[in-house]
Order: structure tokens, then C-alpha cells, then sequence
């Protein structure tokens, strides 16, 4: 399909009115599956508690080239550097799932990069450009969804990952590249009905929502990594110990009562209950396991830094999420997406077809 000219005019005004949803557009964390209580010890010894890929990071090391354009191995630590924060929380012992997980969570990430090089390659020809201010409003976006807003956090990633600002820019800014193209090339998409508006924005209007304003009650055990009166309380036999707690709560033993006997915080004696906790005071990885799981449902053996926890969610409230007026055009630009979804996967594998890929990784 030959590429329509008012793109340009496009990209300049009005096509980037509502942000996308962080589920298709933003290079952000799948769902991950909430993990069930482990029934019975693994013996293999817990790892060291890791926030992030292990081992260095190369330098400018080359993840992909796709038609001479390089894509390199720190935006794909970037960009998954989120999920596998999750991933490692969740899964202390890693194991084959946490390996599944990470594998397809970073096979999708390097897709996207590659697609967005070939579409760029597109684009440059039409002499588009994004408004530096749309930019700013997305990465501010990113910040709050993968960050709870944090943004010592969030540029503490960046130089983990050995990205600089002006870097990041640049990705987001191909991202929304990419958004452009997709909705200029099939804008002769049939218009949504007010019915599949409706039925879209209630799908995700949850995902919208202000999370610095989401607020939880829970109970939790904390079992310590590691503890200095018990010389034999290795972080083994404390896992080990987690995931016995996580056995006999699936059994229907008393979270109040192995909570005053078992946790190591200060609010054992409470039956681990912590009331109306804002999500900003959580970890980011921690906040996105327990606010998508099911109230009422153990969580865990989780992994932090200190140890491992085991949480029960009591109350969940959501951050208010706009009104359908207020997001209309990006609704509407979801129904289109999903109509000519099947016709953008033949357009992109055309694509895909001609252009030079190299996977390094």
C-alpha cells in the first residue's frame, strides 16, 4: 500500500491525541502470571537476589542490524529490565518458568525493535517528524506506569543500562513512529460503532488509571534472608521455610496466626496486616504482582532484597481512570487497530520479507 502524504500533517496535529495502552503499544511487561503457593521445596539453592539481567553489560554490543541500522543490546536491557524485575521477585528460585517467561518477554522486545527499524526506514522518506512535547508526555507516562512515578528510579535504570537520556528519547520517539505509520496506513479502516467504543474503553479503561493514586490493605510474612541468631537460617533454609508457610496457608492454616509466629517485620504482631498502603510506597515489581492479583489469594514466596515475603491482598482500590470523552480518539484508534489487526501482520511480514536482518542474541 502506497504511503499517503498528509502523514506529515497528520503527525503534527492531531493523531497522537490519546496515548496508547501500555497492552499494545508501549514496550512494557506482558501480564505475568501471579505464581501459585509452592507445594514442596525445590532443592536447588536460592539464588543471591537480583534486580536486573546479571552479568556485565557490554558496551554498545550490537543486538540486531536490521538494513544497516544497529539495535542495540542496552535497549533491550532497558526495556526489559521491568519485567524481569517482576519475574525475579516472583520466581526466587527461577526455574523453568522464570526461564520461559524471560525468553518470550525478550524474543518480543527485540521483535518490536526490529519492526520499528523497518518501519522507520519508511518513514524517513516522508520527512515527518513528532512534536518534542508529545515525547516528553509519553516517556512521563512510561515513568508512572513502569516506575510508580519514580524518577530517581527510573534514571537509575537508564544508567544500568548504560542509556542516556537523549537515548531514551530517541526509542520512545520510534515507537511513536511506529504508532503513526500503523494508524496513517490503515486509516481506511471501517469507523468504530459506538457499541465497540463502549465495549473497548470498559476492557481497558482499568489500564488508564492514575497507579500513583491505586491504594491496597494486605497481610504479609516477611522471612529474612538470612538470620544473625540462627547461624544455620541460610537463605536456602529460609526459602525452604517461605515455601513451607506457603504450603500450610493453601491447606487453610491462619495467615493472622503463622504471620505472629513466623514474620520477621514490624508488623508481626498485627497478623502481618498493613492497611490503605499507597502503591507509590511499594517497589514497582512488587506493586505490579500484588495489585493484579486476586483478592484474597496467597502471593509468593516473593524475592526482595531482604528476603522473601508471602502477601495476602484484603482490599484493592484503583487511582481514577478518565472519562470516555476524555480518551475518546484513543479508543477509537484501539478499535481500528484491532480491525486491521490481521491485515498489519500481512503488511509487516511483507516488510520483514525484504529488509537485512541480523539477530546478534
Amino acid at each position: 500500500m502506497k504511503p499517503r502524504p498528509a502523514l506529515a500533517l497528520v503527525l503534527a496535529t492531531s493523531i497522537f491525541s490519546g496515548l496508547p495502552t501500555r497492552a499494545e503499544e508501549s514496550p512494557t511487561p506482558a501480564p505475568i502470571p501471579v505464581a501459585t503457593p509452592v507445594a514442596t521445596p525445590v532443592p536447588t539453592p536460592a539464588p543471591a537476589p537480583i534486580s536486573a539481567p546479571g552479568g556485565p553489560i557490554e558496551v554498545n554490543g550490537i543486538a540486531a542490524k536490521v538494513n544497516g541500522r544497529v539495535v542495540t543490546k542496552n535497549q533491550v536491557s532497558f526495556m526489559l529490565a521491568p519485567m524481569y524485575a517482576q519475574l525475579a521477585a516472583q520466581f526466587p528460585r527461577r526455574g523453568p518458568q522464570f526461564e520461559t517467561f524471560f525468553k518470550e518477554a525478550k524474543a518480543k522486545i527485540l521483535q518490536e525493535l526490529v519492526d520499528r527499524q523497518i518501519i522507520i526506514d519508511e518513514f524517513k522518506q516522508l520527512g515527518a517528524s513528532i512534536k518534542p512535547s508529545i515525547i516528553d508526555e509519553e516517556i512521563k507516562r512510561q515513568m508512572r506506569e513502569l516506575y510508580n512515578g519514580d524518577e530517581v528510579k527510573f534514571r537509575s535504570e537508564l544508567k544500568r543500562s548504560r542509556l542516556t537520556m537523549d537515548g531514551y528519547r530517541e526509542m520512545t520517539r520510534e515507537k511513536m513512529i511506529v504508532q503513526a505509520m500503523r494508524a496513517q496506513q490503515f486509516s481506511d479502516a471501517p469507523p468504530p460503532l459506538p457499541n465497540e467504543i463502549q465495549k473497548a474503553y470498559d476492557e481497558v479503561k482499568l489500564t488508564l488509571r492514575d497507579v500513583s493514586k491505586d491504594v491496597i490493605t494486605f497481610q504479609k510474612i516477611f522471612i529474612p534472608a538470612s538470620d544473625p541468631q540462627k547461624p544455620t537460617a541460610t537463605p536456602e533454609v529460609q526459602l525452604a521455610l517461605a515455601e513451607d508457610l506457603a504450603k500450610q496457608l493453601a491447606e487453610g492454616k491462619d495467615f493472622t496466626e503463622l504471620a505472629k509466629v513466623n514474620s520477621k517485620d514490624a508488623f508481626a504482631e498485627q497478623g502481618g496486616l498493613q492497611e490503605n498502603v499507597p502503591r507509590p510506597d511499594l517497589s514497582p515489581e512488587f506493586a505490579a504482582i500484588i495489585f493484579d492479583a486476586p483478592v484474597g489469594k496467597i502471593v509468593g514466596p516473593l524475592l526482595d532484597p531482604r528476603g522473601f515475603t508471602l502477601v495476602k491482598p484484603i482490599k484493592i482500590v484503583f487511582g481514577p481512570h478518565p472519562p470516555l470523552d476524555k480518551v475518546r480518539d484513543m479508543i477509537e484508534e484501539r478499535v481500528r487497530r484491532k480491525k486491521t489487526s490481521a491485515q498489519y501482520e500481512r503488511w509487516i511480514e511483507s516488510r520483514r520479507k525484504r529488509a537485512m536482518v541480523d539477530i546478534r542474541i
